[in-house]
């Protein structure tokens, strides 16, 4: 894991060639590189980088928490057997009751093994019945290894209708396994290395962050978008 008290977030881009583009933040003190295609606030932000980032937020599969008056996003790569994304869960959920303008994108990157990818396509299409919030809960404070009996347990927890949830595993097959696909896609884009990875606005965090350096990155990136609205990520 990331030592955080030397690396907090790195601002983010694709520049012209399509490769990453970080410049770090220290000290308290963040600066999007030049190469995100902002120029002291003024200029219009880099079309390219714009793009990537939107297709990560604006994903139409991905699940959401979405308030309708959000101003800054925060997409989260997870694995629910990932111990440090479970440890980052309580305060993801801390953020989103305490800020109601934040909006999670749940990019589920599931690198753990099979129990992983089972718990990811089950996650993803409990969204179709209106279950994904309280299924990623109960899939995140599992406690071991997960199987399919574990899996099941979250769900019936959750208030998850197995049936249901059978049959959207079908019927979504395509759309799910694309979503998969395009998240792996862009964590090697990105150049990740595991999991928990954050993006919050032009931002990214690798590793399990607190309550507070949550907090201090979303003020971040609140900032950001006010200065730059061209560049601030909504919904389509």
């Amino acid at each position: 894991m990331p030592k955080w008290s030397l690396l907090l977030a790195v601002g983010l881009s694709i520049a012209g060639s399509g490769a990453l583009v970080a410049a770090s933040m220290r000290d308290g003190a963040a600066r999007p590189s030049p190469d995100t295609g902002v120029n002291d606030g003024n200029e219009q932000a880099n079309d390219k980088g714009l793009a990537f980032r939107s297709a990560i937020a604006n994903d139409p599969v991905a699940p959401k928490y979405a308030p309708g008056d959000f101003d800054v996003t925060v997409i989260v790569y997870s694995d629910y057997q990932c111990p440090y994304c479970r440890k980052l869960h309580p305060e993801l959920e801390r953020l989103i009751g305490q800020d109601k303008r934040v909006r999670i994108v749940y990019r589920d990157w599931p690198i753990f093994g099979a129990g992983s990818v089972e718990a990811a396509r089950a996650a993803i299409a409990s969204q179709w019945q209106g279950k994904h919030a309280a299924f990623d809960d109960a899939l995140m404070t599992t406690g071991g290894r997960l199987n399919s009996a574990k899996i099941k347990a979250a769900a019936i927890k959750a208030g998850v209708n197995w049936t249901r949830l059978q049959r959207d595993l079908r019927l979504h097959k395509a759309d799910i396994d694309g979503l998969l696909a395009r998240t792996n896609r862009q964590a090697e884009t990105i150049g990740l290395q595991g999991t928990p990875a954050i993006l919050i606005g032009p931002y990214f965090a690798s590793g399990t962050l607190t309550y507070s350096q949550l907090i201090q990155a979303v003020a971040l990136a609140r900032k950001f978008n006010r200065e730059n609205p061209k560049a601030a990520l909504k919904q389509k």
